[in-house]
């Protein structure tokens, strides 16, 4: 009898072991959230982990980010795993959501529970301030494919009491409009021989309301919903098109962000193609103004590696090799290409428009600087990953109506004081070098948050004295977004809450500010072999009023200059003209004639921003002989952009 009990006892404690291991085993594992830190430089816009997700509208897919899919949130922080002996069920960790629809709101994984009263900081009431309210309406779902539809987004504005809508007109190298020189989006749901920008903003100024055209800049395709256009820009400058392709890469070539493609603003030609589609928008519609979104390199800081985009690199700063994605003078250049492109866009549009918007959606992730430290904002990943300076845009005049996309929720940890704290921190960087103060308005994520939260978000705004949009028509509350309730239903939820604060939508307010008065001039050089990184200054009575760099097609010009007799120096050559006191001035191009010290090797690579040459010569228009370039004029005449056809680039 002793073996069978002995053996009857070992497997009962095996028993005992082994049920304990096999608890822990299926048991699930917490899987740990990403920490919440800055990354070396402005990584993606800010300083925080990416979500799966791509946000929809401004980054709304007004970057506002892809536009079908809405604006990447901050991430939503995880609890830590449990401690034993009494373990606790992990908080469940949102999966990635999955790949957006074409004609209706993706359904991200569900979010952590908001709580019905978020703790929020209050911001107390100020004096009366911006009177925009606004709302994002997308190119991917319902409100602009057909006249009925059209009707009812301005009929759905007239009732939520909005005054200003921001339309997609641009949204991947394709357009809702038939003439920005871009092929109209392929989508079955577009009315044939229907212009919806044309429309929408004929019967939103009928009803009082202005319309700003949005356009997503350098964000142009999605390899999930192709364009089929003909002439796509990615069938004719896409990843095939070897040394044509205009497509921003990482170091190994690779083109994809996900399933997004986007244009490098380092290649001149793709700069040239996006600042004239743009430009058409306010030269063949009667819009207010524009709003330039997706305006960066994508998430991630490791960009720009196309051939012709480095090479451009090494001849403007000497540079040699291939830099490092976290190399300071590198991640300087490509920031200087965003803002050159924003510039030459901004110059184009008021030498047409004198009266229209410069705007822009700006990237606000993580925690916030504090109001006025710019030192600390350049740290963020906003400028050091994706290579977006707003500050210095809204400095420079470069855009006049600041949108931040500052889309927060309220109640998760510490977001609602972030969304306080980027309020304060735009608004203390509004004013420009002329000393006149730019808009401000504060863009939030209705898609992201319960209607009572959206409403205390614009209600805060609203209390210390900035504008408000939201974003968005087609996903106006997280239950829309998530698929639990129709978009009528959540327009006329987060409607009631917004009426439950009227300071937010006063009955019959309109939006009437004009924009800031431009005055400046704008130019181009030609002739020299490198174009670009050219340094430029603007001087009156003797002082130097303003200084920029031309751009990789030779183009510069301020828009915040004094009026009055100017003298802009670049290359050695100079040229008189008068700023007037609204608007720009189109100056003639200069031809400049490089010239290289003798001893220096056929070989060295061209450093045109720190060179001190000879004084280069001007090609007068009947001698060959050098003539002093303070006294001669430029005989080329200024480059006249003309709108594109639609259907051609």
């Amino acid at each position: 009898m002793p073996a069978p009990f002995s053996r009857r006892l070992w497997f009962s404690l095996i028993l005992a072991l082994a049920l304990p291991a096999q608890a822990q085993e299926t048991a699930p594992t917490p899987v740990p959230a990403p920490p919440i830190t800055a990354p070396p430089e402005p990584v993606p816009p800010v300083s925080e982990p990416l979500p799966p997700a791509t946000p929809p509208a401004a980054d709304p897919v007004p970057e506002p980010t892809p536009p079908e899919a809405p604006p990447a949130a901050d991430p939503v922080p995880t609890p830590p795993a449990p401690v034993p002996p009494a373990p606790v069920p992990p908080a469940p960790v949102s999966p990635a959501p999955p790949a957006p629809a074409v004609l209706t709101p993706p359904l991200p994984a569900p979010t952590p529970p908001l709580p019905e009263k978020p703790v929020v900081v209050e911001v107390p009431a100020g004096p009366p301030g911006s009177t925009l309210r606004g709302l994002w309406v997308d190119a991917f779902g319902p409100g602009l494919k057909t006249r009925a539809q059209v009707q009812q987004t301005v009929n759905d504005a007239v009732a939520l009491g909005v005054n200003t809508l921001f339309v997609q007109a641009i949204r991947r190298g394709d357009c809702l409009c038939m003439k920005s020189g871009l092929p109209l989006i392929t989508d079955q749901a577009l009315e044939k021989n229907f212009d919806p920008l044309a429309i929408v903003t004929k019967l939103a100024h009928e009803r009082g309301i202005k319309v700003i055209a949005w356009a997503s800049v350098t964000g142009i395709a999605n390899a999930a919903v192709p364009s089929t256009a003909p002439g796509h820009v990615m069938k004719t400058h896409g990843p095939s098109s070897g040394a044509q392709s205009w497509l921003a890469r990482r170091p190994d070539g690779s083109w994809l962000e996900g399933k997004d493609g986007w244009l490098d603003a380092g290649i001149p030609d793709a700069a040239e193609f996006m600042a004239q589609s743009v430009v058409n928008l306010v030269r063949n519609y009667r819009v207010d103004g524009i709003q330039l979104d997706r305006i960066r390199y994508p998430d991630g800081g490791d960009w720009g590696y196309d051939p012709k985009t480095l090479a451009r690199y090494r001849a403007e700063t000497g540079a040699a090799g291939t830099p490092a994605a976290s190399d300071p003078r590198w991640q300087a250049w490509k920031r200087e290409q965003i803002t050159a492109l924003v510039r030459r866009i901004a110059l184009e549009v008021k030498s047409v428009r004198p009266d229209a918007w410069l705007s822009a959606a700006t990237i606000t992730y993580g925690a916030p600087p504090k109001p006025g430290d710019l030192a600390a904002f350049t740290r963020s990943r906003t400028v050091t990953d994706v290579m977006q300076n707003w500050p210095e845009w809204v400095r420079d005049g470069l855009i006049e109506l600041n949108v931040p996309m500052n889309y927060k929720r309220d109640g998760v940890a510490e977001q609602g004081a972030w969304f306080n704290g980027w309020n304060a921190f735009a608004d203390s960087v509004r004013v420009r070098a002329d000393r006149q103060s730019s808009a401000l308005a504060v863009g939030s994520a209705l898609y992201l948050n319960p209607p009572p939260i959206s409403a205390a978000q614009a209600g805060r705004s609203v209390a210390s004295g900035l504008g408000w949009v939201g974003y968005s028509y087609r996903t106006p509350t997280l239950n829309v977004y998530e698929g639990k309730e129709s978009m009528a239903q959540g327009l006329k939820a987060v409607g009631g809450a917004l009426s439950a604060r009227p300071e937010v939508l006063p009955a019959e307010q309109r939006w009437e500010d004009a924009a800031p008065s431009s005055r400046g001039l704008m130019g181009r050089i030609r002739g020299a072999a490198v174009l670009g990184s050219r340094p430029v200054e603007a001087w009156q009575g003797g002082v130097r009023v303003a200084q920029s760099l031309t751009d990789g097609n030779g183009y510069y010009g301020f828009l915040t200059l004094p009026a009055g007799k100017t003298e802009i120096r670049v290359g050695g050559q100079r040229w008189t003209d008068t700023v007037p006191e609204r608007g720009v001035v189109r100056l003639p191009d200069l031809v400049l004639r490089d010239l290289k010290p003798a001893s220096a090797p056929a070989s060295a690579p061209v450093a045109p921003a720190t060179p001190a040459p000879a004084k280069p010569t001007v090609k007068p228009a009947t001698k060959s002989a050098p003539v002093k370039p303070a006294t001669v004029k430029p005989t080329v005449k200024p480059a006249t952009i003309k709108p594109i056809k639609p259907g051609k680039r």
